[in-house]
């Protein structure tokens, strides 16, 4: 098991990303870089990123560059859209979650975070959430 949001989560999913080729055609005319911020959490506030650039995607510790979209949450909120128990669209309308940037390119890159899905799945199964 690996604790969300530790650099051992990030690694795990890094190296399924990395082995996941859905996820090269879907990143083939993407270029974006998003950074994540989860604030209040057991290690405290967590930064980590998605690249896409390229054809291919990783995730990483730190801010995006360049960040062309910052997504900031509570580590609540984070738990619950990871976990299923909060819908991420119901948690961003009810202010859960704080989007800034290019919203255009974000919506360019649906089909990206659809092969996502499935890499997280991967990974969640041995995530711990605590």
């Amino acid at each position: 098991m690996v604790r969300y949001l530790s650099l051992e989560w990030i690694d795990a999913l890094t190296a399924e990303v990395a082995r996941d080729p859905s996820l090269d055609s879907a990143a083939s005319s993407i270029d974006i870089g998003i950074t994540q911020v989860v604030e209040g959490g057991p290690e405290g506030t967590v930064v980590y990123h998605l690249q896409v650039e390229g054809g291919s995607a990783r995730f990483g510790p730190g801010p995006a560059w360049p960040e062309d979209i910052r997504i900031e949450q509570t580590w609540e909120t984070a738990v619950g859209v990871a976990t299923g128990s909060m819908q991420a669209h119901d948690a961003f309308l009810g202010g859960h979650i704080r989007l800034d940037g290019d919203q255009q390119k974000l919506m360019a890159a649906q089909d990206v975070f659809r092969a996502l899905d499935a890499v997280f799945s991967t990974v969640r199964e041995h995530t711990d959430y605590r």
